[in-house]
């Protein structure tokens, strides 16, 4: 069974292309944007299944099927969407009877929409999606929510942090952690590959294994041994903050 992803956050597509080795499936492809999707649908031979996120960096997913419509052409694929939309949005994919999952992507919900889709095997039949009326559905605004604050347990308390208030997440010994200006740190349920897709990537960015830092935590930026960088956080001094070596390039342009 070949089997692509096309998202436009390398980091998703890394930890869905994971988490689909787990179930035996190889990812052959991955492709970021629709341009890139068009010119290698259009050289290749098409996959037995795409993951397909929705909203792309240069367009909406629809227009892949499109280009090739107004060719007279099909993608002749099956096809499970992401998506981080809101549940009133997920309508359309009811309506319409098109498979899709809910971000983060749970690996339940992933290992039932493979077994549904190897089910439909050996005939596969392809889905005629009516793109004008998911849009209308989908439409303004078109954009990913991200996550605003945090509940975290206190004793017998509940605490709500918002994301203004946290200067970096990180792990140890299996856990998850915040860290707020006020030199706080509290225990969150969920994973940094969980945070990275529900934090805005334009105030957040994930440094190494270990770190999540804030944009506007930043004081100093220090250059390290092995061509890393070292982050200097206001509060945050338990351990060193290292900007690992793949990550500097991307790191240098999420700060501009």
């Amino acid at each position: 069974m070949t089997t692509i992803i096309i998202e436009d956050e390398k980091p998703a597509a890394r930890l869905l292309q994971r988490k689909l080795q787990k179930l035996a499936i190889e990812v052959g492809v991955m492709l970021h944007s629709v341009e890139e999707a068009i010119e290698w649908f259009s050289n290749n031979e098409h996959p037995d299944l795409i993951f397909l996120d929705i909203q792309l960096s240069d367009g909406l997913s629809f227009e892949i099927f499109e280009h090739f419509a107004s060719l007279h052409e099909t993608i002749n694929s099956a096809v499970i969407f992401t998506t981080a939309y809101d549940e009133y949005a997920l309508r359309a994919f009811k309506l319409n009877s098109v498979d899709y999952l809910l971000k983060p992507i749970d690996e339940d919900d992933l290992e039932i929409a493979v077994s549904k889709f190897k089910s439909r095997l050996p005939k596969q039949e392809l889905v005629q999606f009516d793109f004008e009326q998911i849009k209308k559905m989908l439409s303004n605004p078109f954009e990913k929510t991200f996550k605003k604050r945090f509940t975290v347990k206190i004793g017998q308390l509940l605490k709500v942090i918002i994301v203004e208030e946290i200067e970096c997440f990180y792990s140890e010994n299996k856990g998850t952690y915040i860290h707020t200006f006020d030199n706080r740190d509290y225990l969150v349920d969920c994973t940094l590959e969980i945070l990275e897709q529900e934090l805005d990537e334009s105030n957040f960015f994930r440094v190494s294994r270990k770190f999540i830092i804030s944009l506007k935590a930043i004081k100093e930026i220090v250059v390290h041994s092995n061509s890393r960088l070292k982050i200097i956080l206001p509060t945050y001094k338990e351990d060193e903050v290292i900007v690992s070596r793949e990550k500097v390039s991307d790191f240098k342009a999420w700060i501009g």
